[in-house]
């Protein structure tokens, strides 16, 4: 049986804690950054957790 190949975009959207929660990078960053406040982007600017239910497709996809 073949080794399972982990998903390439996966691999680059998110990362794994040590803790074994999937960190994912927030939307809302990539463009009319100037209309957005300063304390938006400050907060969307930071790494969150993805959803519980998300959680198994993610894991599957990372091979873990």
């Amino acid at each position: 049986m073949p080794k399972q190949k982990t998903h390439s975009g996966a691999k680059k959207r998110f990362k794994v804690t040590g803790s074994g929660k999937i960190m994912k990078q927030q939307s809302g960053m990539r463009h009319n950054l100037e209309v957005k406040s300063s304390r938006r982007t400050r907060r969307l600017n930071t790494d969150e957790t993805i959803a519980p239910a998300d959680m198994k497709n993610v894991k599957k996809l990372l091979g873990r």
